[in-house]
């Protein structure tokens, strides 16, 4: 498909606006804006002719790679305001990074449909929780031993990994549901962002490698330099406006948003983006 001066001028605005976005979803909820990023890149890819066998891995991987420093400065907005949990921080990091590898191996061989149908699941659930489990949904007032924490570590990694995401989403359901406060989930889930989204990025880059006949110009394994140059600075500088603001919402109106923000996120990719 040829573009047009006026489809690229507009491509180019949307990919921009998208680095606002997904910069104040960031420190806001304490994601690295993936949901949003990922459909984004999606048509960006389609309309530069990218084959749709590798479209929506190059899409996720480049999303990782975009949100490692919007990720770093969001936490370390909210680790000065001393909200983060460190023990569930040391107790998922090295589980999460096993799940992440997993997940990239998989998604090598995955067709795209998987990506899709695991965020819309999980993002979906997510939101159900947020919206009618309030208090009510628990699974107990203190975090679980350490094979249930590992257990978690690593599913989130592989969430990750499949969705494109930095595991905000998974990190604030799990945290809630042991009663932490919707403040500590997303400052804790900006934590764990940094290291999933570095070693998602690196573990795309490398699983992209054998099919980069396939991939467009300026592409390291399935991670796009270009989408990379354009979005991370815009959405890195943006991350901490939304961290600020993030401690100046009311509980439930955050929750809210947050499960709002994830039933959108989650139907878009039902609905597919071609």
């Amino acid at each position: 498909m040829n573009a047009s001066f006026a489809d690229l001028a507009g491509l180019a605005a949307g990919v921009i606006a998208t680095g606002v976005v997904s910069g104040l979803l960031a420190g806001l909820f304490g994601i690295g804006g993936g949901a949003i990023i990922v459909p984004v890149l999606y048509e960006a890819f389609r309309l530069l002719g990218v084959p749709g066998a590798v479209r929506m891995q190059l899409c996720v991987g480049t999303s990782l790679a975009i949100i490692v420093p919007t990720a770093l400065r969001s936490y370390r907005t909210h680790r000065a305001r001393g909200l983060v949990l460190r023990e569930a921080l040391r107790a998922w990091t090295m589980p999460a990074i096993a799940g992440v590898a997993a997940g990239s191996i998989a998604a090598a061989f995955a067709p795209p449909g998987l990506f899709k149908a695991a965020f819309a699941l999980i993002a979906g659930l997510i939101a159900v929780k947020l919206l009618f489990g309030g208090d009510r949904w628990t699974l107990g007032s203190d975090l679980p031993g350490p094979s249930a924490m590992r257990a978690y570590g690593f599913a989130i990694g592989l969430g990750s990994s499949l969705m494109g995401i930095s595991g905000g989403s998974l990190v604030t359901m799990i945290l809630t549901l042991y009663r932490k406060s919707i403040h500590q989930a997303v400052a804790t889930a900006a934590g764990l962002g940094v290291p999933i989204t570095i070693a998602g990025a690196a573990g795309y880059a490398i699983a992209g490698l054998p099919r980069l006949a396939l991939l467009p110009p300026l592409s390291l394994g399935f991670v796009s330099i270009i989408g990379l140059v354009m979005i991370a600075p815009v959405s890195s500088f943006v991350a901490p406006f939304g961290a600020r603001l993030a401690h100046r919402v009311p509980r439930r109106r955050l929750e809210v948003a947050f499960a709002l923000f994830l039933l959108l996120a989650a139907t878009r990719f039902l609905a597919g983006f071609a």
